[in-house]
């Protein structure tokens, strides 16, 4: 198998149906700020949907990176090969 950019994961590999950079620089720079520094590779798309659900819920960019720190968290606790410190997380104060 070639070695990847992904890192030791457990998780799938999904495949992307649009282009992933023109994408990216669609979405709002508080976003592709979180996105850049994600501790997994989210895609784009990925982001562009928790922020429209936020949206919808009538949340702002914070409420989205929230909500995009919570998914991430749960994916993580879901992967066998992470093991990622807790304090990697920042605490969510939204609550």
């Amino acid at each position: 198998m070639a070695p990847t950019n992904r890192g030791a994961t457990s998780l799938r590999i999904r495949r992307r149906a649009e282009d992933p950079m023109q994408a990216f620089d669609a979405l709002p720079a508080p976003i592709r700020c979180w996105l850049s520094q994600a501790a997994l590779p989210w895609s784009p798309a990925s982001c562009r949907k928790i922020l429209r659900r936020a949206r919808a819920c009538g949340e702002g960019i914070e409420g989205a990176i929230a909500r995009l720190n919570r998914a991430q968290q749960k994916t993580l606790s879901r992967d066998r090969h992470v093991a990622i410190p807790r304090s990697f997380f920042k605490q969510d104060t939204n609550r």
